[in-house]
């Protein structure tokens, strides 16, 4: 399933998201396309190393912010950029601008000691803005759950356009993700699963308080 559109419109101008999006895509064309960066070298230099972390917190804490303006290959941006437009410009329209910024950054900090935790001796470098966008869908989830959700469904040979509430196709994404989870506890797949599951249920959580902040 691949989320398209949805249909709660928004009062402002989504500069933060759209300047998050911005940033991720021009930091990934750096990485993968200028002939004075290696892709190796970024991700060992600002990717965020579970291990090096818990063994030099004060050193290494900055990597948990680099790290969420990173990604490994096209598919893993593009998916991570989708889902940010289509749920994060709505967060961004209740919460306003500066309080937006604080929570995807909460959000994405909270997933990625969801991911230290369960990968402690891991030193493999973790990338990716799928922990803060994750808390974003949480916060979807919470504020809009029977929003529609244009989404593009594919069923073995045959492609169709549905709209789903956003209770079940993020419903559907948070179960993936745990149960992933679940599969690869040693974190052996390559993918953060616990990352996601810990920024959902942040932003979960989270997005009331802050958007009460805000009143």
């Amino acid at each position: 399933m691949i989320p398209l559109s949805d249909d709660i419109p928004t009062r402002n101008f989504p500069l933060i998201t759209l300047l998050a999006i911005g940033a991720n895509i021009w930091i990934y064309f750096e990485m993968f396309f200028s002939a004075t960066v290696s892709p190796e070298l970024v991700f060992n230099q600002y990717g965020l190393v579970p291990y090096n972390l818990i063994h030099s917190p004060v050193t290494e804490y900055p990597a948990i912010y680099s790290s969420m303006f990173i990604h490994s290959g096209f598919f893993h941006l593009a998916g991570n950029m989708l889902y940010l437009w289509i749920f994060g410009n709505n967060i961004e329209d209740v919460l306003g601008k500066f309080r937006f910024i604080l929570f995807y950054l909460v959000c994405g900090t909270i997933a990625a000691l969801g991911h230290i935790a369960t990968n402690t001796d891991s030193i493999i470098p973790m990338v990716g803005a799928s922990g803060a966008v994750s808390g974003v869908l949480g916060a979807y989830l919470v504020l809009f759950p029977f929003a529609r959700v244009k989404t593009l469904i594919f069923i073995i040979i045959f492609v169709t356009v549905i709209r789903i509430p956003a209770l079940v196709l993020l419903g559907l994404w948070i179960a993936l993700q745990v149960l992933n989870g679940i599969a690869a506890s040693d974190g052996s797949a390559g993918v953060a699963w616990f990352a996601h599951i810990g920024g959902f249920l942040a932003g979960m959580i989270l997005i009331l308080p802050f958007r009460k902040m805000r009143a």
